[in-house]
């Protein structure tokens, strides 16, 4: 696993090529560290990427083309050391290619890139999916970066709050005790855009927040100043911590893809919110985290 650093202005960034992770963002000024520290007696990483799959298919696995396909939860990208294609003092980029180990679980030929570019205080993740083969191809794509919060000894996370740059409410899809989505709507009452971040905010997992509802996130202390901004311009998101363990950090992850409902049993084809990527075409996204 190699360890590489990005530096512009006040800022810097540690990525690993180990899943092409994000492990550090901090303020060089000040020395604030803005990432998770993957203590792993709570949660071993910091900013995975999630690919081919958001989630959980059903029973952990999913049809296509009559064979039966497994994938973990996620899918195995974070998993995987990619390849580095190029440094610069700004920016990075890893690639990631099918191989026979991934065509057991998924059956398409790809080609996974993930490029880093630091922007003085601003951090773009960028995705690129490209499709090696000669059928259409089916994929879900996400990120999962987990933030400090709170962000000083002796502070209480339920003193935070989480801003969406949207009015009066979100509404969130309830993740059942298998990890798959359930009819379940659960409504958010938003004061000028503010959510207070309450010690039962994730006792039922990921706030699962669909169709475009906030394109822009931020984590705020006690008295409401941003610290921590991500934008996007996914159609849906999740907002989650390790629920009971009173974990020291909030995920913002944009998504295309969510997990399956629990009552779905169709083909891969099938999956809502997935992406279909046509023979030798290219997906490429990204989004931005600002302190």
């Amino acid at each position: 696993m190699g360890i590489y650093s990005l530096k512009s202005g006040d800022m810097s960034a540690l990525i690993v090529s180990a899943g092409a992770e994000l492990r550090s963002l901090k303020d060089c000024r000040t020395g604030q560290e803005y990432m998770w520290s993957a203590a792993p007696e709570i949660w071993k990483r910091t900013s995975p990427v999630l690919f081919p799959l958001v989630g959980n298919y059903k029973n952990k696995e999913v049809r296509y083309n009559g064979h039966v396909y497994s994938m973990p939860q996620h899918g195995f990208a974070r998993d995987m050391e990619f390849e580095v294609i190029s440094v610069a003092k700004d920016e990075i980029w890893f690639g990631l290619s099918s191989n026979q180990e991934t065509l057991r679980k998924y059956p398409f030929l790809f080609r996974l890139e993930i490029g880093y570019k630091l922007e003085e205080r601003r951090l773009r993740a960028i995705w690129r999916v490209i499709n090696k083969g000669k059928e259409t191809m089916y994929f879900s794509i996400g990120g999962h970066p987990a933030f400090v919060c709170p962000l000083k000894e002796g502070e209480k996370q339920s003193d935070y709050y989480i801003r969406f740059d949207a009015d009066g409410e979100v509404t969130s899809r309830r993740i059942g005790g298998e990890g798959l989505a359930t009819d379940t709507v659960v409504t958010y009452p938003l004061e000028d855009g503010y959510l207070r971040i309450t010690e039962d905010l994730f006792d039922h997992d990921a706030l699962v927040i669909e169709n475009h509802q906030a394109q822009r996130v931020s984590l705020c202390t006690p008295d409401k100043t941003p610290y921590v901004t991500v934008s996007f311009s996914a159609p849906l998101f999740g907002v989650w911590s390790v629920p009971g363990k009173a974990a020291p950090f909030v995920c913002i992850e944009p998504w295309y893809g969510r997990c399956d409902r629990e009552d779905f049993n169709g083909t891969l084809q099938e999956r809502e919110w997935s992406n279909a990527l046509e023979a030798s075409e290219t997906f490429e996204t990204s989004y931005m985290i600002e302190i």
